[in-house]
């Protein structure tokens, strides 16, 4: 090889080892992001990630801010202990026995305590209490403790009504902390929304899910349900009586119920149907809810098309319970309720505040359509049966 080589290469040689320096010179430069004018690795990582992430409000309105709400309304989720005492129990048949009371003489039989354990939420700065009527149902003493205080309050029930699943307590405190009321009414199925409580003993547990439907009805533990609201957030025993917030941290449900058939099956009473009653409940009247003996659910315009009805708003009919006034008025499955004594009706919602208005023994004059025909009975409201009837 030497033999060929020319010694006046040798400066064509340096040029080139030169010219290749700067090439790897300047790939690092590239590189390493000291090229003028070049952007760095994590420079390109970061825009990259940017190019595919929402922008602006989009981002921010698609991550709801839940340790805020969280922060701002578990003090106001109060813990509710009750404790009731069943009077010594039936005695034992033989203890009626004559010769058995000659030798023994009357023998008690021991009193059985039960406590239960619910949730409420503080509505009123002065300690009104928001909760379940099941939670307080036969209890001779109820107790509520409250965040961030050392002793728990003795609590005194205002009113209740059985029917609504609905229990007002006062518990003898100043200053603090509440919950504002939402409006159910403007929830639609999909927002998120908060669940706080106290399930299985664990206080103050938030779960967050969404607004799964409306207007359902249920069947649980000796009561029926008219339109509830229904979600995925997790509601175990213990959360009754509990908050169900929007991302505003207003109450717009109180939870009161899980289906024991499936996961992901909660079920919250609609804060516009409290309403109906709170003053009520707060001034201790007692409470006679008016029926019309109907399951209910909003109707919708996909309902509508499948009934081959012109009407899209209302109270879709899905059952009509035996022996009740809607049964003996001729109401049948599937009618779309629009107005209760001129009262119009667009939602499931509205026609349970309809009825909650009127008397037991009143007469409610009920306008509907079946099918494509505009209809008109009257029904004579009774009261709400209570379990066993």
């Amino acid at each position: 090889m030497l033999r060929n080589f020319r010694w006046r290469q040798i400066p064509a040689l340096i040029l080139a080892a030169f010219l290749i320096g700067a090439a790897f010179d300047a790939g690092a430069k590239v590189v390493d992001g000291a090229w003028p004018g070049a952007a760095s690795n994590d420079q390109v990582l970061a825009e990259g990630r940017a190019s595919s992430a929402p922008t602006g409000a989009t981002a921010a309105a698609s991550v709801p801010d839940i340790a805020s709400i969280a922060e701002k309304a578990r003090p106001a989720v109060v813990w509710i202990e009750t404790t009731s005492h069943t009077g010594g129990g039936p005695d034992l048949p033989f203890m009626d026995d004559p010769l058995f009371r000659q030798f023994f003489g009357s023998v008690p039989m021991p009193q059985q305590v039960q406590h239960g354990l619910g949730s409420g939420v503080l509505i009123d700065s002065n300690g009104i209490i928001l909760t379940n009527q099941h939670v307080i149902d036969g209890a001779d003493e109820i107790s509520v403790k409250v965040m961030d205080r050392s002793q728990p309050f003795p609590a005194r029930v205002l009113g209740q009504d059985r029917s609504l699943d609905l229990a007002v307590l006062k518990i003898d405190g100043h200053g603090l902390p509440t919950l504002p009321l939402g409006d159910s009414d403007k929830m639609r199925v999909g927002d998120w929304v908060v669940a706080v409580g106290n399930p299985l003993g664990l206080d103050h547990t938030v779960t967050v899910g969404v607004l799964s439907a409306k207007g359902r009805s249920l069947d649980a533990s000796g009561r029926h349900y008219d339109v509830l609201l229904q979600t995925d957030a997790a509601i175990n025993p213990g959360n009754s009586g509990g908050p169900l917030l929007n991302l505003k941290g207003e109450v717009i449900g109180i939870n009161t119920a899980v289906s024991s058939q499936g996961q992901g099956l909660g079920f919250a009473i609609p804060i516009n149907t409290v309403k109906t009653v709170l003053s009520q409940l707060e001034s201790g009247a007692n409470i006679q809810q008016a029926w019309l003996g109907v399951g209910i659910s909003d109707m919708t315009a996909d309902y509508a098309k499948v009934l081959h009805t012109p009407v899209t708003e209302g109270a879709l009919v899905v059952q009509v319970y035996p022996n009740s006034p809607a049964e003996r008025a001729g109401l049948h499955q599937f009618d779309v309720i629009t107005a209760v004594n001129g009262t119009p009706v667009k939602s499931a919602n509205d026609l349970v505040a309809a009825v909650h208005k009127l008397r037991v023994g009143s007469s409610a004059t009920v306008q509907f359509y079946r099918g494509a025909e505009k209809m008109t009975v009257t029904a004579v409201l009774e009261a709400m049966p209570q379990q066993g009837d």
